[in-house]
């Protein structure tokens, strides 16, 4: 079982400390926090407990009851694109409307799932999103290492 700490360090081996790359949508960024969601925080001098704070209300808690396998890969790509983002996906992978609200429907769709199928085409998903941004051609490695990386989480924790 995959805890919040054990995703938060998994996500820290993803994201690194202050980056202001302007080429990034989200702008100045440390831990993968960015200005862009967070403008009142000093992104530059934010700690990693600050961050972790931050990820754990925001980024990890709305899927609260779920897989925890289905969890850490919603987190990270929450983390990476946006919490609705990545909820929204989940729900085209578990088939109910994706309205970025994760409810008791969304919730009974993906436990009449296989885990290791929600694994897989949320990844797919995931690519599929990536592949359409406007950023694509300057952070495309980055994307496709990272999900390399969870697609081998994923087979870890199924």
């Amino acid at each position: 079982m995959i805890s919040f700490g054990d995703a938060f360090t998994r996500l820290l081996g993803q994201e690194g400390g202050y980056v202001n790359n302007p080429a990034d949508p989200g702008g100045e960024t440390h831990w993968g926090i960015s200005k862009r969601s967070y403008p009142a925080v000093d992104i530059k001098n934010l700690t990693r407990e600050k961050a972790m704070e931050i990820y754990y209300a925001d980024f990890w808690t709305p899927l609260a009851d779920a897989d925890p396998a289905v969890k850490f890969q919603v987190f990270d790509f929450a983390v990476n694109s946006g919490v609705s983002t990545a909820i929204r996906k989940l729900q085209a992978v578990v088939g109910v409307a994706d309205d970025g609200y994760w409810g008791p429907l969304s919730k009974a769709a993906l436990a009449k799932m296989a885990r290791n199928d929600v694994l897989l085409l949320l990844n797919a998903e995931r690519l599929e999103y990536l592949t359409k941004l406007k950023a694509w051609p300057d952070f495309s490695k980055g994307w496709v290492q990272r999900i390399a990386t969870n697609l081998r989480y994923a087979a870890k924790d199924n």
